[in-house]
């Protein structure tokens, strides 16, 4: 059996991006399972916080979530032309402590929806140097960039259009495979 973490870098309740991670957990192929992690409790990084009360507990859950993974999903929004903030933070939280040996060597596939028409390629460039220095291990094989998402999702955030569910389909089952070839 393959875990793979899944995270998404949206709060937003109808989030595109958290539909696309649902959609993905539900395409994923039979032998894979994706978890999708919650980010929402995860406070602003503060060294003085983790001095005084160490890691909150929002984030021990996903420090073990990624250590017991096979592999990390991220589903990112583009803010800005770059990885929003508070996706960033939830990142930053998790390489405290011994968190940061869970990413060193993982597999990582980055991925998202934008209601642009460029999709999130800048986000997902930008995620480039935060995966070099955490060493994680970038699967490059497979690329998806959801553009024009407000005419692809329902009004719950739902991932409602075929082609999309197929080539995300797609992609998930590379990935999968990537990560078992090893």
């Amino acid at each position: 059996m393959t875990t793979i973490l899944g995270l998404s870098g949206s709060l937003r309740r109808a989030s595109f991006n958290s539909g696309l991670l649902r959609a993905a957990s539900e395409l994923a192929p039979s032998g894979t399972t994706i978890l999708q992690g919650a980010i929402r409790e995860v406070p602003l990084y503060d060294a003085d916080l983790e001095a005084a009360q160490g890691i909150p507990s929002a984030v021990q859950t996903l420090q073990a979530q990624l250590r017991d993974a096979d592999g990390l999903l991220l589903v990112t929004p583009e803010y800005n032309n770059g990885i929003p903030g508070v996706f960033k933070n939830v990142i930053d939280w998790m390489s405290r402590g011994e968190g940061l040996g869970f990413f060193r060597g993982k597999p990582v596939a980055v991925l998202g929806a934008s209601p642009g028409g460029f999709g999130t390629v800048l986000a997902q460039n930008h995620w480039l140097p935060v995966l070099r220095t955490l060493g994680m291990a970038p699967w490059f094989q497979g690329r998806m960039l959801v553009s024009r998402a407000g005419g692809l999702f329902d009004d719950q955030g739902n991932l409602t259009d075929d082609r999309t569910r197929a080539a995300l389909a797609d992609f998930v089952t590379g990935f999968s495979d990537a990560i078992r070839a090893g």
